[in-house]
C-alpha cells in the first residue's frame, strides 16, 4: 500500500485515536485495517480518505444501463450507482460527500497507486486480481450470456454443441471470456475484443457469429443497441469461474474491511436484494445452455 504524507498522517490518527476508544468500545464496534494490526473506526472523520470527508469513487467512461443510468454515475440510477450511493451511506457518507472519478477498466485493476477509494464498474473477483488489488465483499452473483442476431444459426442454438463450430467471441481480460473459455469447446479460438463496444460492433458487421457477456448488461444490450440482437442463452456456472462481483480497492488498503463490512450489511438487511430486483430483474429470465 502507498499513501500520500497527508493520508498517512490521517491514518496514524485515525488508528490511534480508535485504539484510545477501544478501552471504552465493544470489540464489535472495531474494524481492523487491512495488513495493519491497528483498528479502524468505520466513519468520515475517522477513514483514511484520499480527500478528508470525501468518498471519492472510481468506474469507466461511458457507463452503460442497467449498471448505470444516462452514462452519469452521480445519479444514482442503475444498480451499481445505487450500491455504490448504498456503501457511501452505510459507512456514514451523504451523497454531497461523494465524487466520482473516470477510471477505466484495466487501469483500475493495475498495480500501483489509485485516484479512487474504491471501484466499481463490474469487476469478477479473482485471485490473479487479488495480487494486484484489494476486492470488497462480493455485492453480486453474476450470470453469463450468449448473444447473437435474430435469424442467424447462432440465435437458434439451444445447447452449447450448437455453438462448438460457430466463431463466438468475448472482452479481453473479463470473467466472460473466461467462462467461454471453461464452459464451450469451439473448433477454433474464441475471438478477443479490447472492449464490450468493438465485440457489438464485430457482431453487427457479421465478424462474429456470438459474443459473451454478462446477463444484465446482455439484456440492454438487446434491447436497446444492437437491432435484431436476441439473448440465445446464459452459460453454465462452472467451479473454475466464479462470478461475483466486488468493489475494488487499493492492495492493502486501509478501508477494504470497513467497505466489506458495509456491503456484508447491505446483504444481510435485503438492500442488495431490493436494488437488483429494481434494476436487474430482468435478469432471471434467460434459458441456460447445456
Amino acid at each position: 500500500m502507498s499513501l500520500n504524507p497527508r493520508a498517512r498522517r490521517l491514518f496514524a490518527a485515525a488508528a490511534a485515536g480508535t485504539v484510545l476508544a477501544a478501552t471504552a468500545c465493544a470489540p464489535e464496534e472495531e474494524q481492523t485495517a487491512a495488513g495493519s494490526g491497528e483498528p479502524v473506526e468505520c466513519a468520515p472523520d475517522s477513514l483514511p480518505t484520499l480527500a478528508e470527508g470525501v468518498l471519492t469513487i472510481g468506474t469507466d467512461s461511458p457507463a452503460y444501463p442497467p449498471w448505470f443510468v444516462d452514462d452519469d454515475p452521480s445519479n444514482g440510477e442503475g444498480f451499481e450507482s445505487a450500491v455504490a450511493f448504498a456503501v457511501a451511506e452505510e459507512l456514514g457518507y451523504g451523497a454531497e460527500q461523494v465524487e466520482w472519478t473516470t477510471v477505466t477498466f484495466n487501469n483500475a485493476i493495475q498495480p500501483g497507486p489509485k485516484s479512487y477509494d474504491f471501484d466499481i464498474n463490474q469487476f469478477s473477483i479473482t485471485e490473479e486480481r487479488r495480487e494486484a488489488v484489494d476486492f470488497s465483499s462480493p455485492y453480486y452473483d453474476v450470470r453469463q450470456a450468449v448473444v447473437a442476431l435474430e435469424g442467424t444459426e447462432a440465435a437458434e442454438a439451444s445447447s452449447l454443441a450448437d455453438l462448438a463450430g460457430l466463431s463466438v467471441g468475448a472482452q479481453v481480460g473479463t470473467t466472460s471470456y473466461d467462462t467461454l473459455l471453461e464452459t464451450v469447446d469451439l473448433e477454433g479460438d474464441p475471438l478477443v475484443y479490447n472492449n464490450n463496444d468493438d465485440a457489438k460492433q464485430a457482431l453487427e458487421n457479421g465478424q462474429v457469429d456470438a459474443i459473451v457477456l454478462d446477463l444484465p448488461t446482455a439484456f440492454y444490450v438487446t434491447s436497446a443497441e444492437l437491432e435484431d440482437g436476441v439473448i440465445v442463452g446464459q452459460l453454465p456456472q462452472s467451479d473454475a469461474v466464479s462470478e461475483q462481483f466486488g468493489l475494488v480497492l487499493d492492495l492493502g488498503s486501509p478501508l477494504t474491511e470497513c467497505v466489506s463490512r458495509a456491503v456484508d450489511t447491505l446483504r444481510e438487511d435485503g438492500t442488495l436484494d431490493r436494488l437488483e430486483q429494481e434494476w436487474l430483474s430482468e435478469a432471471a429470465e434467460a434459458p441456460e445452455l447445456s
